[in-house]
């Protein structure tokens, strides 16, 4: 669909690019976008222009300017960009209430750096290998993709050998703290109304923490999993876990999500899953540290 009334200007011929004016409080930038790009887009195009300004816990509107009506109109359903026009984003009066509702269809596991280097250095990772391992045994039962990415292998290892990564969507070196790499974002950009991220790993304060940041920054909710998470120092997972749920990244459990996920005790693969909950490991002491 073309906008009703995209500003007079003649339409884009075929493919390329579309120029667009990009308006978010008193700033108007003019950029381009893909000729048939929709909101998702725009929302993309938004965020690499004002990511610094906008506040992604609040909730937005996209309006288009239609010169039928000389003022700015809500984003039209369907809309697709055909020609050059002019767009704003409206934060609304309220901020968004982060829900933190979790459904297997929406959902992503995102297992960073768990590798063999950082086992003597890390506190309570046999513990966190272990509860990894389930969530991971709990993302095949139900059908959730995971993306596992390692901190340059060739010199930090492989990812731990309990951790059985069969059925991962991605397995990922790098060298960048995040795990969001170009590979990361194109593979989350095939998987159809992906919206949340559960996420653990190592270490809290420095990948986890950039991790949760930058998918955030793209409108993803982001749950880190405390009991599958840990740093070399108690109190950089400390002060990384508060500062993140102050920023309203949902701080939880192993147990929490994977109950969440099932919703029902007649959900198919509820035994399943609570039999892996029973598998549980003793408290080591780790949630204590939140």
């Amino acid at each position: 669909a073309s906008p009703a009334s995209g500003g007079g200007c003649p339409p884009a011929a075929g493919g390329g690019s579309v120029p667009v004016l990009f308006c978010f409080s008193v700033f108007a930038r003019p950029s381009s976008v893909p000729h048939g790009s929709g909101y998702e887009l725009l929302i993309q195009k938004f965020l690499s222009l004002y990511g610094d300004q906008i506040d992604v816990h609040r909730k937005f509107v996209v309006q288009l300017f239609a010169e039928e009506w000389s003022q700015y109109i809500d984003l039209p359903k369907g809309f697709l960009v055909s020609e050059r026009c002019k767009v704003r984003l409206v934060p609304l009066q309220i901020q968004m209430t982060t829900l933190g509702n979790l459904t297997p269809s929406s959902t992503v596991f995102f297992c960073c750096d768990m590798q063999e280097r950082f086992r003597p250095a890390i506190k309570y990772f046999g513990d966190i290998i272990s509860v990894g391992q389930r969530l991971l045994q709990g993302a095949r039962l139900l059908g959730i993709p995971v993306i596992v990415t390692e901190q340059y292998p060739k010199g930090l290892g492989s990812t731990v050998q309990e951790i059985d990564l069969t059925g991962a969507k991605l397995v990922l070196p790098k060298t960048k703290f995040s795990m969001v790499l170009p590979e990361v974002e194109a593979a989350l950009a095939e998987i159809p109304g992906v919206r949340s991220v559960v996420l653990f790993g190592v270490e809290t304060h420095v990948c986890i923490q950039q991790t949760a940041l930058e998918l955030i920054g793209r409108g993803l909710e982001v749950h880190i999993v405390a009991d599958a998470t840990s740093s070399r120092s108690m109190m950089d997972r400390m002060f990384a876990l508060e500062r993140l749920a102050r920023t309203g990244i949902i701080v939880t459990t192993s147990e929490a999500i994977l109950l969440q996920l099932v919703a029902d005790k007649e959900h198919p693969k509820f035994k399943e899953i609570q039999n892996l909950i029973k598998a549980s490991a003793p408290e080591s002491g780790l949630l204590s540290k939140v």
